[in-house]
């Protein structure tokens, strides 16, 4: 179980499969370098960016599912660790942000359904949902998708959202982090941060 968590009242969690933005996300969030890499599975352990004046916390738990190279043991350790971490946490947790690769997302999702599956990331939603966490799916790397209204929708149906994608834009947020386009997930998050009564936490996003 990851044991390096800050002392702090409410946080924001970045939530993935490996390689899919979450530590250049986190970079654009918090104007802050964090170690990214072309190889999956960099991030190990949960980096937290602390306000310790506003008692909260960004953090980007470690990437879950397959990852060339990293023994399957050690994928299910960590994918343990982030569910555990949740749990502990999903009371001073404001949001969650599920970040996946908009590109690849549904290949991925259709290649894990079956009768004796269910897909890392339609599970971790549900997971986060059922803990009482507010989800914003972050549908990064926009840029690189042909029909974004197209694959939106698409990834709506796997997660159960009735498309149009639009009617739901503080649970799906298209995104482009590494260029910098986080806007639609700044203003999801804005809208869970004002139900809990942060607004003054805006100004981080």
């Amino acid at each position: 179980m990851f044991e390096t968590r800050p002392d702090r009242e409410h946080e924001v969690v970045l939530v993935g499969r490996s390689n899919v933005g979450k530590s250049t996300l986190m970079r654009e969030l918090t104007g802050h370098d964090f170690d990214t890499g072309q190889r999956p599975g960099v991030t190990r352990k949960p980096n937290h960016y602390d306000w310790a004046s506003e008692d909260f916390l960004i953090t980007d738990l470690p990437g879950f599912g397959f990852m060339k190279g990293v023994p399957e043991e050690v994928r299910e350790e960590i994918k343990t660790d982030v569910v555990r971490y949740v749990e502990e946490y999903a009371d001073h947790i404001l949001a969650g942000t599920l970040v996946l690769d908009g590109k690849a997302a549904v290949d991925i999702i259709d290649r894990h359904t079956g009768p004796e599956s269910i897909p890392h990331d339609v599970e971790m939603y549900h997971f986060l949902r059922d803990v009482g966490i507010p989800v914003v799916i972050a549908v990064n790397k926009m840029d690189k998708v042909d029909d974004p209204d197209e694959r939106l929708d698409e990834l709506c149906e796997r997660f159960g959202l009735v498309p149009p994608w639009q009617q739901w834009q503080d649970s799906i947020a298209p995104i482009s982090a590494k260029r910098g386009n986080i806007e639609a997930l700044n203003e999801a998050v804005r809208a869970h941060l004002h139900d809990a009564g942060r607004d003054d936490l805006f100004k981080f996003f």
